[in-house]
């Protein structure tokens, strides 16, 4: 092997800032052929053998990784031999990936490694107590497999010692004052460099993508996705970079498995690890839609309730591939960028993501584009990432300096802003950046997130999602407003087509409507060919008798709610079962009306309720609202009288009864125990009235 090389200036320099954190990244390509050890566990064993740049001491040292990796590394094929050679020795060394499950059949916890291909290895609760990753995911470590010679028990190895690979220490300090020394565009290119690619190579817009795919490891609550043509390395930086992250490759994704599992108490993957990437996420199964209600949540504001309030900061990164072309999609009115997503990602799923990295302007991966010179230890630089991600907030920093245009609405400016963190983290730990670099970073951040918006307005058929042309102000107080290459003047995605939302009677309704929410109908009561002739609304008070029917939310409340953004509920008797259900009805009524998005409960409770049951079923009802974007809150208050419902349009329903006014059926099978409009009512008085 030839290990002579000249360094060239940025060689040097990354030497002298950063000595003994540094490697030749042609080395790890010549290991790399061949294993599939991940990419920070090569570069682990390099940085230990292989520090210095003197061709006879790297000699030596590749000499000693190839020795360890064929001593301890066990390939799928040689697990049998690996096993063997375990009973014959009493315990071995090995470098393999290490889960550890609870297995209630047996009452115990059980290692496994992934190569050596042993399900129940014994394994201390020291290990899993002290290292919460082997219970989520599984962590590669150097682990000491020994044989039990007992025959009384049922397991033939145990696990006599583990070390996780990965830095023991790591100076943030150090790091920043190395960052300093160099330019911006140095230290994008040491970046690069660290991850492997030449950026000589490559263009600077280029260079720009990639540094977007480092932010998910670096920004908490980071949302990111990308889509592209295959053999592009999108799961690489989540597969391979960092020993915080972890990639979930097709299977079902469930909440047990990503945020709790309630059988067992714990917190699941967004809890241990720093991202949670999804590969050929096109091909995810989730079956069961509290998942999706729960992840919609969790990306909103990196919390979610399941009985308890959870809270982490695991960034979610979905990636996948787009087999048609980029052009053929801009310029149907049929289809979208987000094509590739799973039908169960609607569009309150989309409107979370941060960026949406254009994966088709990436290149193919290939040996051309790899560096065969100097970059940060791999590990070095993931530990750098995972402490910015856990102590290192700049978003403070941004809002002050990014002024955004007036189309930049509420999740916009945050994922806009968090774009923008993640950069700053990664390229200027140190400190600020200029007003170039800023101002830079501000316009590709706007991009990517119009990228997402744009996707959104082109699948909803009215126009929320309308305002796609988001800017900024530069220094000078111009406005700029930002495009997507690919669809800069693209009428069929920058002017979609609407279907009618009033058609003339005998017309198809329209194709598309927004997920949880009713499709308008023409021929609805009040509603003649387009033209509205339903009456003003006005003030009622009236009584329904005993035994009275046709009484329900939609025919009382519905009228009223139009409009309304906010519905206050003051009740004191939501608690018993049919109280609950009668709230849900509520709900369902309400959310009805297309401009509601936030429902207020302020209800009451006694000794006898069983306020963890309500709670219980009040927390699946919000998940269930949050699906459409409509927010439950619930205050119980024991000293709550009153029965009323206020709109923040002004009206005010007062029922005597309150939702409550329904007659128990005679029997779950009788006429009215379903269809609430043939129900027979208790007597009440209603009042419906403007605010004073």
């Amino acid at each position: 092997m030839q290990f002579e090389m000249e360094m060239d200036p940025l060689d040097k320099k990354l030497n002298d800032v950063f000595d003994g954190k540094v490697v030749r990244k042609d080395l790890l390509h010549r290991i790399k052929k061949g294993t599939n050890v991940p990419t920070f566990v090569l570069e682990f064993l390099l940085a230990r053998y292989c520090a210095s740049n003197e061709p006879a001491e790297i000699q030596a040292g590749m000499e000693a990784v190839l020795a360890t990796l064929d001593e301890n590394y066990v390939r799928p094929d040689e697990a049998n031999s690996a096993q063997s050679r375990v009973a014959v020795k009493g315990k071995h060394k090995f470098i393999d990936k290490v889960h550890v499950r609870y297995v209630e059949k047996d009452k115990r916890h059980w290692a496994a490694l992934e190569n050596f291909s042993s399900q129940k290895v014994a394994i201390g609760e020291k290990f899993y107590r002290d290292i919460d990753r082997l219970l989520e995911g599984g962590i590669w470590a150097e682990v000491v497999i020994a044989h039990n010679e007992v025959d009384e028990d049922n397991y033939a190895f145990y696990v006599e010692d583990l070390r996780p690979i990965q830095l023991s220490r790591f100076d943030f300090d150090a790091y920043r004052e190395g960052r300093a020394k160099m330019t911006r565009n140095e230290w994008l290119d040491v970046i690069l460099r660290s991850v492997g690619l030449e950026p000589g190579k490559l263009d600077h817009r280029t260079k720009l993508h990639f540094i977007a795919r480092l932010a998910p490891l670096v920004e908490a609550n980071f949302n990111f996705v990308e889509l592209g043509p295959r053999g592009t390395g999108k799961s690489y930086f989540f597969s391979e970079f960092s020993p915080y992250s972890t990639l979930i490759s097709g299977g079902q994704a469930t909440k047990a498995t990503l945020f709790y599992n309630n059988a067992r108490g714990k917190i699941g993957l967004v809890g241990f690890w720093d991202t949670v990437a999804f590969d050929e996420v096109g091909g995810i199964k989730i079956k069961d839609p509290d998942t999706i209600q729960i992840m919609k949540d969790y990306m909103a504001n990196g919390r979610f309730s399941r009985g308890v309030e959870i809270i982490a900061n695991a960034s979610m990164a979905f990636v996948g591939n787009i087999d048609q072309s980029i052009d053929q999609i801009v310029r149907s009115s049929e289809h979208d960028l987000f094509l590739p997503l799973p039908p169960q990602f609607d569009l309150a799923v989309m409107d979370r993501f941060a960026c949406y990295l254009p994966g088709w302007e990436m290149p193919k991966t290939s040996s051309a584009y790899l560096t065969d010179r100097f970059g940060l230890i791999t590990d070095y630089l993931a530990e750098a990432f995972h402490y910015q991600l856990k102590h290192n907030n700049r978003y403070e920093e941004v809002s002050k300096r990014a002024k955004l245009g007036a189309s930049v609405e509420g999740r916009d400016e945050k994922g806009i802003k968090k774009t923008l963190c993640a950069f700053l983290k990664i390229l200027h730990p140190d400190g600020p950046p200029s007003d170039e670099e800023f101002f830079e970073y501000v316009e590709y951040a706007i991009e990517c997130r119009r990228r997402v918006k744009e996707q959104m307005n082109k699948r909803k058929p009215d126009d929320e999602f309308a305002l796609i042309d988001l800017s900024y102000f530069d220094t000078s107080g111009k406005e700029i407003v930002v495009y997507c290459p690919e669809t800069k003047g693209v009428v069929q995605t920058l002017e979609p087509e609407r279907p009618s939302l009033a058609p003339h009677r005998g017309a198809q309704p329209p194709a598309r409507q927004e997920p949880g929410r009713a499709n308008i109908d023409a021929n609805a009561p009040g509603k003649n060919d387009g033209v509205d002739t339903q009456p003003s609304l006005a003030e009622k008070h009236f009584t329904i008798s005993y035994g009275d029917v046709g009484h329900t939310y939609d025919t009382i409340i519905g009228p009223y709610l139009q409009g309304a953004k906010e519905i206050i509920i003051e009740d004191p008797y939501i608690r018993a079962p049919h109280q609950l259900a009668n709230f849900v009805r509520f709900c369902e009524s309400a959310v009805k009306a297309p401009t509601v998005r936030k429902i207020n409960l302020r209800s009451s409770y006694d000794e006898k309720t069983d306020l963890a049951t309500v709670n219980e079923r009040m927390d699946e009802l919000k998940q269930s609202l949050l699906e459409i974007d409509v927010i439950l809150t619930v205050d119980l208050d024991s000293k709550i009288h009153d029965r009323e419902i206020r709109t923040d349009t002004g009206w005010i329903i007062k029922i005597g009864r309150g939702l409550d006014f329904y007659q128990k059926p005679d029997g779950w099978f009788s006429i009215g125990s379903n269809d609430f409009s043939l129900r027979r009512c208790l007597e009440t008085k209603v009042d419906i009235f403007r605010a004073s």
